[in-house]
């Protein structure tokens, strides 16, 4: 019975793993002194990769979202403006700020603080030199690849990038979060960008700070940007002011 719980949930052979697992529930059975919850066989869901020594993560998406709240913290606005980052930061963000939350496909999230709805981020439709503080992170990558539904463009991350450049009012802020390493598209999933192209792309702004999360997905808080040109594939953190 187990072992035709397992090749249904998992669509493959029974491994070793899988005698971890018949010790692990013979023994849990055998410990039972009060039965308080029904645990029959066709309730079984093995899950054999979680016994680890230490706890696993994706370092790009666990560190860039808290390198932003931190300078959220330091900056304080009033409201703060968030296109297509992960959903993770923008709700829990709006615990402690005010945050409208836009993405080409609209997140249905109902949080009080949160406003989510569609934009498209080649062509905003905020005022210029309005917004004070705009995080878009680990999203412009993916501009004009079509893997979000998206029209294919080729410069379609240059276009997204004026956008935000524009919106921004004089000493308002830029949160940007993209790939970092040695150019390339990795079609239709992202590109990767040299750090010194963004710097190059965000003219008119001064660059506040840079920090990393490196291939060996260690994080740099205060990092070189000849560092993010030596990655394969880190992830770059830009605060940018806009003069």
């Amino acid at each position: 019975m187990i072992k035709t719980i397992y090749r249904k949930l998992f669509k493959r052979k029974p491994d070793q793993s899988l005698d971890w697992f018949k010790e692990q529930f013979s023994l849990f059975k055998e410990k039972t002194k009060e039965v308080r919850f029904e645990c029959s066989e066709d309730d079984l869901y093995p899950c054999l990769n979680d016994s680890t020594e230490s706890t696993g993560f994706d370092a790009h998406y666990i560190y860039h979202p808290a390198w932003a709240a931190r300078i959220l913290k330091e900056i304080n606005p009033v409201k703060h403006i968030d296109i297509s980052s992960t959903l993770h930061f923008c709700s829990i963000i709006s615990a402690f700020i005010p945050v409208e939350f836009y993405d080409y496909r609209p997140a249905d999230l109902n949080l009080s603080n949160l406003l989510s709805q569609k934009a498209d981020l080649t062509q905003l439709f905020f005022e210029s030199n309005s917004i004070e503080c705009l995080s878009c992170m680990h999203t412009i990558e993916h501009i004009g690849l079509g893997r979000y539904g998206d029209p294919i463009d080729p410069d379609g991350d240059l276009k997204a990038i004026n956008e935000i450049k524009r919106v921004v009012k004089k000493g308002g802020s830029i949160l940007f979060v993209v790939p970092v390493g040695k150019p390339k598209i990795m079609f239709n999933a992202h590109r990767i960008y040299d750090p010194k192209m963004i710097i190059d792309y965000f003219s008119g702004f001064e660059l506040r700070k840079f920090s990393l999360v490196t291939d060996q997905n260690d994080f740099i808080d205060q990092a070189e940007i000849n560092e993010g040109t030596a990655q394969t594939y880190g992830c770059g953190c830009f605060w940018f002011i806009k003069k």
